[in-house]
């Protein structure tokens, strides 16, 4: 935890806005009170609570890889009070986070392994996450492979630096994949015909059907709208992966980030898990012991 008391929120400038989608944007945020600066660590699938002063507070999930100090990423939909009165700031202007919270995604445990990621529409915000810092120290990992679902090219978050590793993701040892469902989208269709390979009309599942993937030496990580987790892991589990290679985020569940407001609490007198506390990341050995999870 970056402070003392996991509920004092800090201030940050947003020093930069992308519009990404009609819906999405990226905010690119850095903290203002340098002492702060220097305490302020994040793991990749971590996430915070951000407020605006007067309107609330929403949890939303960093989307980057920690390279400068008291700097960070966050991609924000346009869904709600909160989100919108997010989406109105400009350059210049501050709001209030606190966190980090979380358990991020295990990295110093899928090292010296191949990574499979695997996302659909916002889903790729976190997976993002872990895609930088794979790249940020690549040696420390394998093949890693991105597939990426989506309605269509106008509604793809990232869509200049992905198209480009679709294209050159070779280099760096990465293979980008996607899947579109609109099918009067003449750019996703241009880039099928580029690379059939690499590019399909259908659901995610649809890569991971046609893709050659192999469970060894292999971890799975994936994250998406809730419908998308039951036909992605039984896919995966159809190729010889088992529920302890499998990571998912539920950050879907969360609200306050600290366990206070119940909000997440799932699974039975069994096995109950927070999501915020516990989570959000969970293999798919914790969703088959915890009723409810997935």
């Amino acid at each position: 935890m970056t402070v003392k008391n996991p509920l004092t929120p800090m201030e940050a400038e947003i020093i930069r806005v992308e519009e990404m989608t009609s819906i999405e944007k990226l905010f690119y945020l850095k903290l203002t009170d340098p002492q702060i600066i220097g305490e302020f660590h994040y793991n990749p699938g971590q996430f915070l609570e951000v407020s605006v002063p007067g309107v609330g507070e929403a949890p939303i999930s960093i989307c980057d890889a920690q390279r400068e100090p008291g700097q960070l990423q966050l991609c924000i939909r346009k869904v709600g009070r909160v989100t919108n009165a997010i989406h109105r700031l400009k350059e210049g202007d501050r709001l209030w986070i606190r966190g980090p919270y979380g358990n991020g995604f295990p990295m110093k445990l899928m090292e010296n392994h191949n990574l499979l990621l695997i996302a659909g529409g916002l889903g790729i915000a976190p997976l993002r996450s872990v895609l930088q810092h794979a790249l940020l120290y690549r040696t420390n990992y394998g093949l890693i492979t991105v597939m990426y679902g989506v309605r269509c090219y106008s509604m793809m978050l990232f869509r200049e630096e992905f198209i480009r590793l679709f294209r050159e993701g070779d280099k760096l040892n990465v293979k980008f994949l996607l899947a579109y469902e609109d099918e009067s989208d003449t750019k996703c269709y241009q880039l099928a015909c580029e690379r059939s390979d690499r590019c399909m009309r259908g659901l995610v599942t649809r890569l991971i059907e046609a893709a050659t993937i192999t469970p060894d030496n292999t971890y799975a990580v994936i994250c998406g709208p809730p419908v998308m987790y039951k036909f992605v892991v039984r896919e995966l589990t159809q190729r010889g992966f088992t529920p302890t290679q499998i990571y998912m985020t539920m950050e879907r569940r969360m609200k306050c980030g600290v366990g206070k407001c119940g909000h997440c609490i799932t699974g039975s007198s069994n096995s109950i898990k927070y999501v915020c506390k516990d989570g959000p990341v969970f293999t798919y050995w914790d969703a088959l012991k915890t009723k409810g999870l997935m």
